[in-house]
């Protein structure tokens, strides 16, 4: 096995000797590489966005993650760019460029991480030629601090086409790098599932992480510790996805990759993915560590329930089929037992033809939502056959609106009925006050995303 090492710029850097427990922001850091920057150790910020070389098919594509979440160790053997690789003083990359003559540096403290989002935007593979063709949603997970986002979307639109010759563009044609089967004090990267369940059988008090985008931050904000650590970012097994009989999704694909491979395939999943952090957090989230970490909030658990998910969990004893429903025990507790991870989420087929996803919380777009709500129903000549709605924000734990399913169902779908409905919805669940919303408005959301549903849907009478 070789030794740990990253290729940063383009130079190896060895791992060997470096805390578990190092993020890559402290990592690069500690190279000299200060271009990226600590502003919030969570995630929401952007000032430590990198680029990291993630496999597309049989090419690169050039991804940004959030450097002060994802361990330095889970970069063994892979191939990352930070700004000072982008460009340099006397050779201004363009998106460096543009930012400095259109003043989007500002101060200058966030402007290296937004130059490694843009620039991985410059390079997407499917981005149009010329002009304007620059997604800014690209960018959403970067806080300028100097509120100088006009002159940042000006540079960002104003970006054309890599130019030939373009290093980092070439680089792209080939494969990225293959991961690392690694072993390091306190931390391993199996080769593949059997190994994965062998080290979980092995240390069944281990931390396994994928994205890292929640261990990340107990391990910044809260000096969390694991006792072992095992990335199970780029098992095989754990990275299908499929459409024929079911719609299976690997638990350790990215949000970013199901969002790629689905496109439109599932509705409902489409609405949400917007709205589920940022694009650097979903660059690094994956499906399995979202529902792992059973959090009451987390806005994938809503939309799977409505979708009527299970889940495959593995074990060495074998594989197990659990209903998402009947996944969550507790807050942030699941039925997980030791030395068991998940495999794997599978989505009945069909799907119902109408679905809403609505996420009330203080911001629009990145924010932690204080009430979810995602349905689908299934209507046939007027009437509500089928109902399922999945609640998050009002209970210890996602759940399923049972009663509210119940008075849909055999009902026509007509405005009487919503309303009805909407008022069993409102007292679904056993909503708190915090810091996010009152027990209140909670329930008040509740009954009023439905009725929003009904009055925004262009066409009430779906019958299949």
């Amino acid at each position: 096995m070789p030794d740990p090492q990253i290729t940063v710029n383009g130079q190896s850097r060895p791992l060997a000797g470096v805390p578990v427990h190092t993020n890559a922001l402290d990592f690069l850091r500690g190279l000299g590489l200060t271009g990226a920057k600590e502003g919030c150790a969570e995630g929401e910020c952007g000032a430590c966005a990198v680029m990291v070389a993630r496999p597309d098919g049989d090419r690169t594509r050039w991804t940004p993650v959030n450097a002060c979440l994802v361990p330095a160790a889970a970069l063994d053997g892979q191939e990352v760019v930070t700004a000072e690789g982008i460009g340099s003083p006397g050779d201004l990359h363009p998106v460096q460029a543009e930012l400095a003559v259109r003043g989007g540096s500002q101060c200058g403290y966030c402007t290296p991480g937004f130059v490694c989002s843009m620039a991985a935007e410059f390079y997407r593979p499917d981005r149009a030629a010329g002009p304007d063709s620059f997604d800014l949603h690209a960018i959403d997970g970067n806080l300028c601090r100097c509120t100088g986002y006009r002159p940042i979307r000006d540079a960002a639109l104003a970006l054309g086409s890599p130019a030939p010759g373009d290093v980092l563009a070439e680089r792209r044609s080939s494969p990225a790098p293959a991961a690392a089967a690694t072993r390091l004090d306190g931390f391993a990267r199996p080769r593949d599932l059997a190994e994965a369940l062998a080290l979980l059988a092995e240390h069944p008090d281990a931390t396994v992480v994928a994205g890292s985008t929640d261990w990340g931050v107990e391990a910044n904000l809260r000096g969390r510790r694991a006792s072992y650590v095992v990335a199970v970012d780029r098992v095989p097994e754990l990275r299908v996805l499929s459409t024929d009989e079911v719609v299976e999704i690997g638990a350790a694909l990215t949000l970013s990759e199901a969002e790629r491979a689905l496109g439109d395939t599932v509705p409902l999943l489409a609405q949400v993915w917007p709205l589920f952090a940022s694009r650097l957090i979903r660059n690094s989230a994956t499906i399995g560590g979202n529902l792992g970490t059973a959090s009451p909030i987390g806005d994938l658990a809503p939309a799977l329930l409505a979708l009527d998910a299970t889940l495959v969990l593995a074990s060495t004893d074998g594989d197990r089929e659990v209903p998402l429903a009947d996944f969550f025990t507790g807050y942030r507790e699941t039925v997980l037992r030791p030395g068991e991870l998940v495999r794997s989420i599978r989505i009945p087929l069909p799907l119902a033809p109408l679905t809403t996803f609505r996420k009330v919380a203080k911001r629009r777009y990145d924010d932690i939502s204080s009430v979810a709500v995602a349905a689908a129903l299934d209507v046939l000549d007027g009437t509500v056959v089928r109902a399922r709605i999945g609640l998050g924000g009002v209970a210890a734990t996602p759940i399923r609106a049972l009663a509210t399913e119940a008075a849909l169902e055999g009902r026509p779908w007509t405005s009487a009925s919503v309303e009805e409905a909407a008022t069993v919805l409102a007292g679904e669940g056993t909503p708190i006050d915090d810091q996010r919303a009152s027990a209140a408005y909670r329930s008040a959301m509740l009954g009023t995303a439905l009725r929003a549903w009904w009055a925004e849907s262009a066409e009430p009478e779906v019958v299949r």
